[in-house]
């Protein structure tokens, strides 16, 4: 049986992380600015931080596969 107590507590942790997670997308658009200020492209480096997140076999994958298919389009 659920009490009171129980539900309470995880809707405050689940409140705190949803602060946190704010508070850390906050950061993340601070960092990705500063970069842009310094020259950088705010897209392609969110697509290097996709492709790093990747295990070295998907992202070889992933590279034929985009190989294979500028070459098919002559890009």
């Amino acid at each position: 049986m659920i009490t009171r107590e129980q539900l309470e507590q995880y809707i405050t942790k689940l409140e705190r992380l949803e602060e946190d997670k704010a508070a850390i997308a906050e950061d993340i658009r601070e960092v990705i600015a500063a970069a842009k200020s310094d020259g950088f492209d705010a897209p392609t480096i969110k697509q290097i931080l996709k492709l790093r997140k990747l295990d070295k076999n998907d992202l070889a994958e992933k590279e034929a596969l985009l190989d294979l298919y500028r070459s098919v389009l002559g890009i």
